[in-house]
């Protein structure tokens, strides 16, 4: 069979193959198999796993980054290292200018460029930046400053340096989010 392949496989083209595997196949076992193949295939697609397309960013996808957010991110908050990474960045502007490229960088990466699910840009602000890249960000930014003060592990007595220790929690946060966003799919 020399068909031309599309450049993406669909669910769609898997079914088709598997209903011209099914004609072909003789043996009334390996036809049952397929058969149940077909089935498990099409619940898969409906299950949101192949297939699923997010579109719409609503309240549960920001309850979600928020989730992804706070379980990425509190292990970090007790750990001194955040605080020494936080002063280092404070020492140096052009590293703490390239953490937030890279915290922005790795979440473009796994909404957008990695596929684990299909993100469509859709009425993004100012007619160019995704509302889901915002909020992410937004979300973990938020997340990563209101625990890092009542936790006390930032005092806001040297505005710079905490906010360089905020931005490395931020970094981690915007990462936990971005993936608990978008892996349970969209309903």
């Amino acid at each position: 069979m020399s068909r031309e392949r599309p450049e993406e496989t669909t669910v769609e083209d898997v079914l088709e193959q598997l209903e011209t595997l099914e004609r072909a196949v003789d043996d009334p076992e390996e036809r049952a198999e397929v058969v149940e193949a077909r089935r498990l295939v099409t619940r898969l697609s409906r299950g949101g796993l192949f297939g699923s397309v997010i579109t719409s960013f609503t309240r549960k996808d920001k309850a979600e980054a928020f989730v992804g957010s706070v379980l990425i991110g509190l292990p970090l908050l007790v750990e001194d290292g955040v605080i020494e990474i936080g002063e280092f960045l404070a020492a140096h502007p052009p590293f703490f200018v390239a953490n937030l490229v890279f915290a922005t960088a790795v979440v473009i990466g796994i909404l957008y460029v990695s596929k684990f699910q299909e993100v469509r840009i859709t009425d993004p602000y100012f007619g160019v930046v995704p509302r889901r890249l915002v909020w992410v960000l937004a979300i973990a930014f938020v997340t990563a400053t209101l625990l890092m003060t009542m936790w006390g592990r930032v005092t806001w007595d040297e505005p710079w340096v905490d906010l360089c220790r905020v931005s490395v929690i931020f970094t981690a946060m915007a990462i936990g989010g971005s993936l608990a966003d978008i892996l349970p799919g969209e309903d």
